[in-house]
């Protein structure tokens, strides 16, 4: 910020120049907190490593192997309350133990994406929607190729089932996680659920 200039033919009464100075501080807005610290863990899956990323109060992101290099730099700590509830939730999910997850979320995106992602949490478990659905469902079914495009930058993979969408045709496009992904995780929903997918 530029400094005023003072006149250079004398200076100004103390009080003067304290007045305003205590005005711009007043006006100041506060100095931010710091960051909450971010945390990180891999966790072994039927799917590979999966890259968990919290902070104190929310999961905010689950990531499939070389997927997803959230801008933060996380530390690795031994214990952290979040990370092991979604861990826990995690496992018991693969072994067919677990349908919903209760982790707290939060997803950093647009309003259009954060309420596609909020959505995707309808589909049921073992069900699947199209793209054209998903757009219905929020309200504009024009709106399946932006729709598309937020489901792959879904932050939270599997506990947001963006794997549960599908193409018209039946097709299994667009998932970060890759098409081999997305049918081991469709099969094994259906299995849990009694259901026939493919």
């Amino acid at each position: 910020m530029n400094q005023p200039k003072l006149s250079s033919t004398r200076a100004a009464p103390a009080a003067r120049r304290a007045a305003p100075a205590a005005r711009r501080a007043a006006a100041a807005p506060a100095a931010p907190e710091s960051a909450a610290s971010v945390a990180e863990r891999y966790l072994p899956s039927p799917l590979g490593e999966l890259r968990l990323i919290a902070d104190d109060d929310a999961l905010l992101g689950v990531y499939f192997p070389r997927r997803g290099q959230p801008s933060h730099e996380p530390t690795t700590p031994k214990r952290h309350a979040l990370l092991d509830q979604a861990a826990r939730e995690l496992t018991e999910y693969f072994a067919g133990q677990r349908r919903r997850f209760e982790v707290p979320l939060r997803p950093v995106g647009t309003e259009f994406q954060r309420q596609v992602w909020l959505k995707l949490r309808e589909i049921p478990f073992g069900e699947t929607w199209s793209y054209g659905e998903l757009a219905t469902a929020i309200g504009n079914r024009n709106a399946s190729r932006a729709v598309g495009a937020a489901n792959g930058q879904n932050p939270h993979s599997i506990i947001v089932p963006c794997h549960r969408v599908i193409g018209a045709d039946g097709s299994l496009t667009g998932f970060g996680g890759g098409e081999p992904a997305k049918r081991w995780l469709l099969d094994h929903e259906a299995k849990v659920a009694g259901r026939r997918l493919f």
